[in-house]
Formats: structure tokens, C-alpha cells, sequence
């Protein structure tokens, strides 16, 4: 039998909220140190368990949800909660993927997610097999004025019963039985492979999330109807996959590079489309070096980049581009060239004479950065980025530089 779209019966929950004590104390409290603020008295009338939970819960989510985190009315949940939920950031890019009458998200949690996608369609529904967690959501749902129904059951057991939906939306849990992080498909809660065929079965479209470190071959060996796959960096920090699947559909899988937060617009293209493209690399280090988002990185768009902008590659396993002329928009970081010189210690003197610190990176290098570090003898931090890499002629080289001002304002926050 089907769920009606309705509150699920037999759930009584305690009516959660703050009182005006506690919300002042929040207040004058919510840039301090929590476990410090633990040691000392609180007001009279102050909930005080409660007010040092939202207190490290606002302080988590003041950058990665800040409309949620302001909201005086809004109740959160313990750390762990918080840590796993997706930014606001990247709920809305999911946001205006989906739209239609129906939706359902089958592991709420905090609820952001369920949110900002149920603004999309006329109704909602939140499925989450903590108690807690639904109650929370309720009390936020309402204080947000979300139409959006809690239930609190498991994924699998909700799916089994519920009606068909536009679209389903579901995120498995990265932890094992011991808290460990987990990326394997199967190794999440729910297991969104062996639910493909009863997922696609409930909606026409299916929204999956799963780990950035996810091998994104490997998935698509695993998930079927795969229509669309968007990577999320937030502020070049590789976030979310996040796979669309159709019902129905078999055809070629369409990437989506977003690196949200900054100014720089979403790549998109096919595999066949990366495999075909000629491969152009560089005679000669010109006077900037770009380096591609983690979002790009990600879905392995190294030729197609070439195509988009006026750069050339360093080297065909370098990841690391190059031009004479500043592209200002170029989807990564940009920085201006000071000097190269080849991987042996008589050059690093010249190189290196001025630095007392630097930012390393290594590109197809047979060092990694702290065993060159330890090498070159030299301090994290500055101004300075040195890149060691190496060039089409298979020459190791130090490349040194530093932001070019229009990366600085590329990578802004809108």
C-alpha cells in the first residue's frame, strides 16, 4: 500500500524550542569557545545543554549554510549531522536541476538539501530513520514555511510503499558501523546501486550524491540510467558528486564542472568529446600558468580546456597550462611567471636566493610536497607558489610565481 502525502502516524515527538533566555544567550555567546563556555554558569532559565549545541552548530554552518546559521528560530542537531550535510551553496546549484509536483528525499538528515530542492516543486517529502533528526526538521520546516511532509523511516523501507514521485533525490551515509568514512558505492547506506531499478521504478528522475573521492568510471560501471553527472568544488574545494539519472535513458553521459562561489562559469562535456580532442602542448612556458579547478580536475577535462581557452599544456600527464596573453576567465588559478629553472640544486640558487617561504605544489613529479619540501629546505606560506612539474620534453623544472591579480578576482565569492 502506498503512502499518502501526509504526516506519518504513530510518531510523537516533543515540541522543540528556544525560550528567550537561551536565545539571548546564544547571542552574546555565539563567537565563543564552546568547551570553555561550557565551564562557566549560564542565566537562570537557560537551556543550557541545548544552547552550547546550537552555539557549535551555528559556528560550523556560518560559512557552509549562512541563511540557516542567522535564523534565530532554527534548531540543529549534534556535530556529526552538521558535518555531513551538504552546503547551501550546493543545494541550490541541485536546486535548478529538478523541478515538477512531487519530490521526496529519502535520507534528510538535516534537511538543507530537502529545503532548497522542494522549492521546485508543490510538495515535498523528508525520510530520515532518526527520530531526532525529524524532529528537528519538523520544527525548521515550519519555521521556514516548507511544504514538506517528515517521515521517519528507513530509505529502503519508505521506497518499498511510497507513491511515484517527479523526483527522488538521495544522499547514502560515508560512514561505516564504526564512524569510519567509507567512498564505494556499496560500502553507503542505502547501497544506491543495488536500489537503481526500484529508484528509477519511483520517479523519472533520480538525483544521487555521493563522494568527491568517488572513481567515476567504476560508478558508472555501477548505476544505470545515468544522464548526467555534475561536479561540485565550493571555492575550489572538490565537494560533491552528483549524479542525474532518467528513466529509460542509455545514451552518452554529460559532465558538469561547477566550482561555486566564485566567478567562474560551469564546464561541460562528454567523454567522447575529452577522447577526441586533439592534444595541444606547449614548445615553451609563456608568461602566465593556469591551473584548472578541482572540479576539472575531477572529471578529467584536460584537452577539452584547450579547446575553451587560448592555453597550451606543459605536458601531456602535467595538468598544468600556459599562455603569453593573461586569459582572465580561464576556470582555475592563475598566476604570473617569475622564473623556471631546471629540477638540480645549482639552479635553486638563483630560484630560491630571495625565498624564505613558499606554496608548493607538484604536478606529475617525482616528489610529493612535503618530501620536497624537506629538499628544498623551505617554509610553507607567502606570496610565492612554486610549481614543480614537468615539460613536454620530459625536463623536471621549479617554476616560480605568483597570483595574477585577475585569479584573485576570479575566485571571489559572489
Amino acid at each position: 500500500m502506498a503512502f499518502p502525502h501526509r504526516l506519518g502516524s504513530g510518531q510523537s515527538e516533543e515540541v522543540l524550542s528556544l525560550n528567550e533566555i537561551t536565545k539571548q544567550f546564544i547571542r552574546e555567546h555565539l563567537n565563543d569557545d564552546v568547551p570553555t563556555l561550557a565551564l562557566k554558569k549560564a542565566p537562570v532559565g537557560t537551556d543550557f545543554p541545548l544552547a552550547l549545541r546550537q552555539i557549535e552548530a551555528r559556528q560550523l554552518l556560518q560559512k557552509k549554510a549562512p541563511e540557516w546559521s542567522t535564523n534565530e528560530e532554527l534548531l540543529f542537531p549534534a556535530r556529526l549531522s552538521i558535518e555531513q550535510c551538504s552546503s547551501e551553496a550546493t543545494a541550490k546549484y541541485k536546486s535548478d536541476l529538478v523541478e515538477g509536483d512531487t519530490f521526496a528525499d529519502l535520507t534528510g538528515g538535516l534537511g538543507i538539501d530537502t529545503y532548497y530542492i522542494s522549492q521546485r516543486f508543490r510538495h515535498g517529502d523528508y525520510v530520515e530513520n532518526q527520530p531526532e533528526l525529524c524532529a528537528l526538521a519538523r520544527h525548521n520546516f515550519a519555521t521556514l514555511q516548507g511544504p514538506i511532509t517528515v517521515w521517519n523511516k528507513t530509505a529502503e523501507g519508505f521506497l518499498n510503499h511510497c507513491s511515484t514521485y517527479d523526483c527522488i533525490y538521495i544522499d547514502p551515509s560515508r560512514r561505516d558501523a564504526y564512524g569510519r568514512k567509507t567512498v564505494s558505492i556499496g560500502d553507503c547506506t542505502p547501497d544506491v546501486a543495488a536500489l537503481n531499478g526500484l529508484l528509477l521504478q519511483k520517479a523519472e528522475t533520480v538525483m544521487i550524491k555521493l563522494s568527491p573521492m568517488l572513481d567515476l568510471s567504476q560508478a558508472l560501471k555501477e548505476l544505470h540510467g545515468v544522464k548526467d553527472i555534475h561536479v561540485l568544488a565550493v571555492a575550489n574545494e572538490c565537494k560533491e558528486l552528483v549524479f542525474k539519472l532518467e528513466r529509460g535513458y542509455s545514451g552518452q553521459v554529460r559532465m558538469h564542472c561547477a566550482n561555486l562561489l566564485t566567478t567562474q562559469p560551469v564546464i561541460t562535456f562528454t567523454p567522447d568529446e575529452e577522447h577526441d580532442c586533439p592534444l595541444k602542448l606547449t614548445d615553451g612556458l609563456g608568461r602566465y600558468l593556469y591551473e584548472p579547478n578541482t572540479a576539472l580536475l575531477k572529471a578529467g577535462c584536460f584537452k577539452q580546456i584547450t579547446m575553451l581557452y587560448d592555453v597550451r599544456k606543459l605536458h601531456k600527464n602535467s595538468h598544468l597550462y600556459t599562455s603569453e596573453t593573461l586569459i582572465p576567465d580561464f576556470p582555475g588559478r592563475i598566476f604570473e611567471v617569475e622564473s623556471m629553472e631546471p629540477y638540480h640544486k645549482k639552479a635553486w640558487r638563483n630560484l630560491l636566493s630571495d625565498l624564505k617561504q613558499a606554496n608548493l605544489a607538484v604536478r606529475n613529479f617525482p616528489l610529493s610536497v612535503a618530501e620536497l619540501r624537506k629538499t628544498l629546505k623551505i617554509n610553507e606560506g607567502g606570496e610565492n607558489y612554486l610549481f614543480a612539474t614537468t615539460l613536454k620534453g620530459e625536463e623536471k623544472v621549479l617554476i616560480r610565481t605568483k597570483k595574477a591579480a585577475s585569479s584573485e578576482a576570479a575566485n571571489k565569492t559572489k
